[in-house]
Order: C-alpha cells, then sequence, then structure tokens
C-alpha cells in the first residue's frame, strides 16, 4: 500500500508508548496497533485528530504517501501502446 504510517517514529520522538497514546485518546490498543503497523484500511477523522492533539502533529507527520514503482516492463508496454 503506498500509505505508510509513521506514528512508531511520532511516539518515539515524544517519547511516548503505544499504551500511553491508547489511555490518553480512549481508543483500544489493538485498533492502534493495527493502525500503526499499517495493517489499516481506513482512519476516522476524529481519531486522526485525536492523535495529532496528544501528540503535538500535524496528519502530514503521521502520513506518507510512497507510490508504488511500475515494472520496467509494464512501463515499456504502457509506452508502446500508446
Amino acid at each position: 500500500m503506498p500509505i505508510l504510517v509513521k506514528l512508531d517514529d511520532v511516539l518515539y520522538a515524544r517519547r511516548m508508548t503505544l499504551t500511553e497514546l491508547s489511555e490518553k485518546i480512549g481508543i483500544t490498543l489493538a485498533n492502534l496497533s493495527i493502525l500503526k503497523t499499517g495493517k489499516a484500511r481506513a482512519v476516522r477523522f476524529s481519531t486522526l485528530e485525536a492523535i495529532c492533539e496528544v501528540l503535538q502533529c500535524q496528519p502530514g507527520d503521521l502520513l506518507a504517501f510512497a507510490p508504488s514503482q511500475e515494472a520496467p516492463e509494464e512501463e515499456a508496454e504502457a509506452v508502446h501502446s500508446e
């Protein structure tokens, strides 16, 4: 998935554990863990807002877009088909 979750990095910078964050924002540790590992398929804005408020950060500090690169063969096929 091209969306990367950088929650671990922000937690480390703030010297906070996932358990502490869970307690402060009222989200279960299991749900935060799913988000942290990048396995979440969606995140509510209210959850993102709560995380940003507690960690004093911006959504861009927590999420990044890393486009996947097509295989060179696929790129060549796309060019030849145009």
